[in-house]
């Protein structure tokens, strides 16, 4: 299949895997998020487990939400495990339920006193190969409603108390927001739409730092079950957008505020070029248009 897009995300050196730049040890070491406070959502496995387990190791406590309560407690075991002493709080509950937002905020300011990080990782997809006209309505709505307003709900709950400690956010996002895959439009429109949510978040919200990020293609169930990979598939590890995210939110590159990134991306080729991606505003959702004659 050939697909529209692709190079316009392919535009610096691969990593599939953790490299020095963002190599999490220092972190650990240095417990650089200690007393820090860290809700996650789609916390329980796979991107968000990893990435919680990161944020435990150097220091931080955490709120991780998901909508299995077994597999909450799977991962806090785990995560206990292999840090004695993390302090873990759960939340069982939809992303999409507005509810669930509010009570997670409130869960971690009687636990802990304030938020400072929101990771707003969880997603669901349609398998692909049906058109609009043949995909079920309801399944597609509840894909934005997942994806589109669960981000907005846990925005919605967390910026007052993001505000008291001038937070951060980052939201897993996806290459699938910028190249036109057919078949698959509940999850790239839901991208999409997150992608430009972020940036005007970041706008209304000077004092807080938000970021969209690619996680990469990871092995995870849901990659699995949209239909999009094979045996050649070629997978990044979870590590790489676990030790993305602690980067980002170690204040390493807040020129990206409001922008798009991929953790698959060469973050030292990024930062060099950092001069020009502010200029020019680059790395955000625009119209591509013919130059004036």
């Amino acid at each position: 299949m050939s697909l529209i897009g692709i190079n316009e995300v392919g535009i610096f050196s691969t990593q599939r895997d953790v490299y020095p730049l963002i190599d999490p040890a220092p972190f650990y070491k240095e417990k650089t998020f200690a007393g820090k406070v860290v809700i996650i959502t789609g916390g329980s496995q796979g991107i968000g487990g990893t990435t919680a387990a990161f944020y435990a190791r150097s220091g931080a406590h955490l709120v991780l939400v998901g909508r299995s309560q077994a597999k909450l407690d799977q991962r806090k075991a785990e995560i206990e495990k292999e840090v004695p002493g993390a302090k873990i709080v759960l939340v069982s509950g939809d992303a999409a339920d507005l509810q669930t937002a509010k009570k997670t905020v409130a869960e971690a300011v009687k636990a802990f006193g304030r938020v400072d990080i929101l990771i707003a990782n969880a997603a669901i997809s349609m398998k692909i190969g049906q058109p609009i006209h043949v995909k079920d309505p309801l399944q597609w709505w509840n894909v934005q409603e997942t994806n589109v307003r669960g981000v907005f709900n846990f925005f919605h709950a967390t910026i007052p108390e993001l505000l008291k400690t001038k937070g951060q956010v980052i939201v897993t996002t996806s290459a699938a927001a910028h190249i036109r895959i057919p078949t698959l439009s509940d999850y790239t429109l839901s991208k999409h739409t997150v992608d430009r949510l972020v940036e005007l978040t970041a706008l209304e919200y000077p004092d807080l730092k938000f970021y969209v990020v690619h996680p990469g293609n990871i092995d995870t169930e849901g990659n699995r079950s949209v239909g999009l990979t094979n045996s050649n598939t070629k997978w990044d590890t979870l590590e790489l957008p676990a030790a993305t995210y602690l980067w980002l939110t170690a204040r390493k590159a807040e020129f990206l505020n409001g922008r798009y990134v991929q953790a698959t991306w060469d973050l030292n080729e990024v930062i060099a070029v950092k001069d020009e991606i502010v200029e020019k505003n680059l790395l955000v959702t625009k119209l591509a248009g013919p130059t004036k004659a």
